[in-house]
């Protein structure tokens, strides 16, 4: 694992001011490995590289379509290693086999979609009479600061790394101390696709010390960050007082209306993928089910028979695509999705099936189906970011809107019936970034994904996500 547990600062491996962290399989609960952990002077280095790179004008210089084909090198570069790299990520993160493959292969599509971008971000020309010719055009921040979530750390790395480079913009990016191990191919891609050293650097830190020092930086120039509510107001408060720009992606609470006229023998794939994928450890996690009162009863036993079907276990073990489950990233995180089920009966709900941390090494959970949850109960309220279903159900369309938009969040959302009316007005209606018609994480690279409310800010994915790293200048020339 040479390499995988040091920081990376201008083209460089080393360790870091703050010591080493532990890294636990949480499939096996056993230690797998040390990585260095970066304190403010190694951010501040790492910042000065990019800096440094920056000014220099190397990326800005080049033709785009040139830039572009090193960022799309990048993507070949994850995919000729893919083996090797979705076993590690199998290994630090918990995932089944399969998933990791697929973060891997998704985290390599962000490359490819954004290097074929690179040459579409262009100005336009302002008509200002025959005295003068105007024009904008758009030109790199300089330096992006990005802090990554532990849940996808490739993929999550590539979507705002991608971005970031294809616009001109240097990096330095702060992995997650749960799982630092496998961003070290991103310093080996950018070597073999050419970037010059200081363009990325990668270094793994405590939020506190490194993620900190990193948004409170006055050198940085812009600021990534997908985490929580609390995380995500502390680096938008650092970050202001330099009044440096952020795209903030901070969770959700994000539910699926489900009407009388539902397909529910295809729901059931959508429960498999919606909250026991990644063991419902993603933002966009479908963690509320909102059915109609007539279907409620058969869709809690599908979600029974959807969960119960489910092979849980490490994922080394779990290759091959299908129903089964990982571990979640940790045991503290474990046990906070077991405690929210806890206190959910104490409020009043019951659990149908799981609930329970597994009698197995590792950070595993039952998956977990709920029902007789009300809208103002915690379960319902906050997020959990586990393998844990909760199904409430409506009377009519009003009511069904009402509790999807019933809480703080407002990332994704979803409905399923075969009436298009009735989907055209739920997805009008639904307060969230991006709502789902009848197929959950329907989309992909090139469709704009953010949130609402406290799901946070600015977009990533898509064309959007370009204009979070570019700002826009204007020239005005007097014709004589």
């Amino acid at each position: 694992m040479s390499n995988q547990e040091q920081n990376y600062i201008d083209g460089l491996w080393c360790e870091g001011g703050a010591g080493r962290i532990d890294v636990i399989d949480p499939g096996t609960g056993k230690k797998l490995s040390e990585h260095a952990m970066a304190d403010a002077a190694d951010v501040d280095r790492a910042v000065q590289a990019a800096v440094r790179v920056h000014r220099s004008g190397v990326l800005t210089d080049m033709r785009p379509i040139e830039r572009g084909r090193m960022v799309q090198a990048m993507g070949r570069y994850l995919i000729d290693h893919i083996d090797a790299l979705a076993d590690l990520l199998t290994a630090e993160q918990g995932k089944p086999r399969w998933e990791a493959e697929m973060e891997v292969r998704g985290a390599a599509l962000y490359f490819e979609y954004y290097g074929n971008q690179a040459s579409t971000v262009e100005g336009r020309s302002i008509p200002l009479g025959s005295g003068y010719f105007d024009f904008t055009h758009y030109e790199p921040y300089g330096v992006s600061a990005q802090i990554i979530p532990w849940n996808y750390p490739l993929e999550m790395t590539a979507r705002s790394l991608s971005a970031a480079l294809t616009t001109g913009n240097a990096c330095v990016i702060k992995t997650p101390e749960l799982t630092p191990l496998s961003n070290y191919i991103f310093a080996r891609a950018a070597e073999a696709a050419g970037f010059p050293n200081g363009a990325v650097n990668i270094l793994c830190g405590w939020g506190h010390e490194a993620g900190a020092a990193l948004s409170a930086h006055p050198d940085i120039d812009q600021v990534v960050f997908t985490g929580s509510v609390r995380t995500g107001i502390a680096i938008a408060t650092a970050a202001a007082q330099n009044v440096v720009p952020c795209v903030l992606e901070l969770g959700g609470k994000s539910a699926a209306i489900v009407h009388e006229d539902a397909d529910l023998d295809a729901f059931e794939n959508d429960i498999r993928w919606g909250i026991y994928f990644n063991a419902g450890q993603i933002c966009s996690a479908m963690s509320r089910v909102i059915v109609h009162e007539s279907r409620h009863d058969e869709l809690i036993e599908r979600a029974v028979n959807v969960a119960n079907s489910l092979s849980v276990g490490p994922g080394r073990e779990r290759g091959a695509v299908g129903a089964n489950m990982g571990a979640m990233v940790s045991e503290s995180q474990r046990d906070r999705a077991a405690d929210f089920v806890s206190q959910a009966e104490g409020q009043g709900a019951h659990v149908v099936t799981g609930g329970h941390k597994m009698n197995i090494p590792g950070a595993f959970l039952e998956p977990t189906v709920l029902k007789d949850v009300k809208p103002d109960m915690t379960i319902a309220q906050e997020e959990i970011f586990g393998p844990v279903l909760s199904v409430l159900s409506f009377r009519d369309e009003a009511e069904a809107i009402k509790i999807a938009n019933g809480t703080q969040f407002g990332l994704v959302g979803g409905v399923f019936t075969r009436d298009l009316d009735r989907a055209t007005r739920a997805a009008q209606k639904v307060r969230a970034g991006q709502v789902f018609v009848n197929a959950w994480f329907a989309g992909g690279v090139e469709t704009p994904f953010g949130g609402y409310g406290k799901s946070g800010y600015g977009r990533e994915k898509g064309r959007e996500a370009l204009w979070n790293y570019v700002q826009t200048k204007n020239v005005a020339i007097k014709v004589r």
